[in-house]
């Protein structure tokens, strides 16, 4: 056929189909000193013959759609073929080492790998000292979800903010201007309309709404001066109250008494300007109260501060406990002591304690 070697062979050797009765492997590099030796001591009409093809390799000139032929079992052989015989068996046999000796090699190397990988765990689990993964196919696990953001915590209650202690410098003085806090709260009881507006000195740093919703809520308590069904208190931020309650700094609130010949300063104490239409509130106390009452009962020491102030404003003086550990008169000086002649008593911010 078109570009095929033609290969001459002699008159005693059984030819079929263009091609010789036994075709040579070319061994491998390792082996190519080995088959030349043998190519020189093979046969003359041997010595041409192209060299063995290495396992899997296929002459350029042999065509792709004609397989060679093979003479059948049952050709006898010549005996002038006896060495081209010979030397064919021996290729075979060379074939067949390097055939075994390749074979060896790549399962070494696929057992070295398998080895390998063995060592590292499963392929797609493998991880690199980088944390990347070795498996195009590993999903990437996904990060967990981020906490769920807190709730706001709920604001504070009135009784919370009652019981709190607040910062303040017991010698403040402020600027001695005040605003009246804005709203209205209606009388909720019968008997006399009170009506008074309250007001905040300005930069004070307390909490104006607190201090309103204090009043309101202290005097119209049935335990207060609204207990018996005497009166009733409404708060107003405009018009003409009766009095009007008012927080201010130590400092301002010592003026303010001062109008009406009450020293508030020895003792940083609050006071009924009755000269003037200003119930002083000391803002120290109201912030820190006092130590007859402790921090623990800032609820009840402000109750108390309220009901006793605006009880002189309603026209009742001073009144002391005359019964060891019995509860103190509201009246009774409670912020200066507990402890009148001899005479020690409980703290109490109610006008009507049984009620």
């Amino acid at each position: 056929m078109h570009g095929t070697p033609v290969y001459t062979a002699p008159a005693d050797t059984a030819v079929r189909g263009g091609h010789p009765e036994h075709t040579e492997t070319r061994p491998g590099p390792e082996r190519y000193g080995d088959w030349q030796g043998r190519r020189r001591n093979a046969p003359a009409e041997t010595a041409d013959a192209p060299p063995p093809l290495i396992p899997g390799q296929r002459r350029e000139s042999d065509p792709d759609d004609e397989p060679d032929e093979q003479l059948p079992e049952e050709a006898p052989a010549r005996t002038g073929g006896k060495g081209r015989t010979l030397t064919g068996i021996a290729a075979a046999a060379v074939t067949t080492v390097l055939a075994v000796v390749v074979a060896g090699q790549v399962a070494d190397r696929d057992s070295g790998a398998a080895v390998a990988r063995s060592a590292e765990g499963p392929t797609d689990r493998a991880v690199d000292q980088g944390g990347t993964s070795r498996s195009d196919d590993r999903l990437t696990p996904s990060h967990p979800a981020p906490p769920a953001a807190a709730e706001p915590a709920a604001p504070p209650t009135y009784e919370q903010l009652m019981a709190r202690q607040y910062p303040i410098d017991p010698k403040l003085k402020g600027s001695g201007e005040f605003e009246a806090v804005g709203g209205f709260d209606k009388a909720p009881g019968k008997g006399r309309k009170v009506q008074y507006r309250v007001d905040v000195e300005k930069g004070l740093g307390l909490d104006p709404k607190l201090f309103a919703d204090a009043v309101q809520k202290t005097l119209n308590d049935e335990r207060s001066w609204a207990g018996k069904g005497a009166m009733t208190f409404e708060r107003i931020s405009s018009g003409d109250p009766e009095f009007v309650i008012t927080l201010a700094s130590p400092g301002t609130t010592g003026v303010w008494c001062a109008k009406s010949d009450l020293d508030t300063t020895v003792d940083n104490v609050s006071c009924d300007s009755a000269s003037t239409s200003r119930v002083m509130i000391n803002a120290f106390r109201w912030a820190q109260g006092s130590d007859t009452f402790g921090a623990k009962a800032m609820f009840a020491y402000r109750q108390m501060l309220i009901n006793h102030e605006v009880g002189h404003r309603l026209g009742h003086s001073h009144v002391t406990c005359r019964t060891p550990g019995a509860l103190a008169p509201v009246m009774q000086q409670q912020t200066k002591s507990l402890d009148i002649d001899g005479i020690k008593c409980r703290p109490n911010p109610w006008v009507h304690p049984g009620n």
